[in-house]
């Protein structure tokens, strides 16, 4: 598991910790093993796992009144899924798309992040420009039935 070099009086010390359970340490101390019980039982120390949960989903299929833009039942929005710029639009108002197409690319922590279409249908509105900042969960493009 872990080696360590120990000084103790001017004496050097190699342990290597090969398991710890319970209160139990196996141990070896140059070249010696040992099975060492302490008072209190010991935690292993874990590294944490770092999972981001997707915060925003791509598409909304129920958009938000007050938006100015009239929507149909089959209206959903590509919202930005992460903040960043956006560096290209590959799309117009009024092209129809396909699920799996390229519609933005976004620059966000200096990686470039295609935006792929995941609803079929015709743009209705483009809510962005290239070169503009967007944060996670805007607005992006609006596409119809």
């Amino acid at each position: 598991m872990k080696k360590y070099k120990f000084t103790i009086h001017g004496n050097e010390y190699d342990v290597h910790i090969e398991n710890v359970e319970d209160n139990i340490i196996e141990l070896e101390v140059n070249g010696s093993k040992y099975s060492v019980e302490v008072d209190k039982t010991l935690q292993p120390v874990k590294t944490p796992k770092l999972v981001r949960a997707r915060a925003v989903p791509s598409t909304d299929t129920t958009p938000s009144e007050g938006t100015g833009t009239k929507v149909s039942k089959d209206t959903g929005t590509i919202k930005a899924p992460l903040p960043g710029t956006v560096i290209g639009i590959h799309c117009r108002v009024g092209d129809k798309v396909t699920i799996g197409q390229k519609i933005i690319t976004l620059e966000a922590m200096k990686m470039e992040n295609n935006i792929d279409s995941d609803k079929e249908g015709k743009i209705i509105d483009i809510k962005v420009s290239q070169g503009q900042s967007v944060m996670e969960g805007d607005i992006m493009i609006v596409i119809g039935g």
